[in-house]
């Protein structure tokens, strides 16, 4: 999906995860200027939380994208990816419910 169709779906959940994943920096490239750096990931992520029916689906789902845009190596151990997936489900949730 086109990055402005997600923005208008997702709203503000997609901002606070393209947040989220700049703060956390999972792959280091943050360079605090670049503040739209996660986007790509943020919109290969967010379609798929349609399925998603835990935070351990979030996570998988997460690692699997980071991974797949990226690679193992730069992606680095999924265990990396526990917070960040559990703030992401919370944060999916939320926008589930409406708030």
């Amino acid at each position: 999906m086109k990055r402005v169709a997600l923005k208008h779906q997702y709203g503000d959940l997609f901002s606070s995860v393209s947040e989220l994943l700049f703060e956390s920096d999972p792959i280091g490239i943050n360079f605090e200027t670049n503040t739209d750096e996660y986007e790509p990931e943020v919109r290969a992520i967010l379609p798929r939380l349609t399925s998603a029916r835990s935070v351990t689906d979030v996570h998988d789902i997460v690692y699997e994208e980071f991974v797949r845009l990226f690679d193992e190596a730069i992606a680095g151990p999924k265990d990396a990816y526990v917070s960040i997936s559990a703030r992401i489900w919370e944060l999916w949730s939320n926008f589930q419910a409406g708030e």
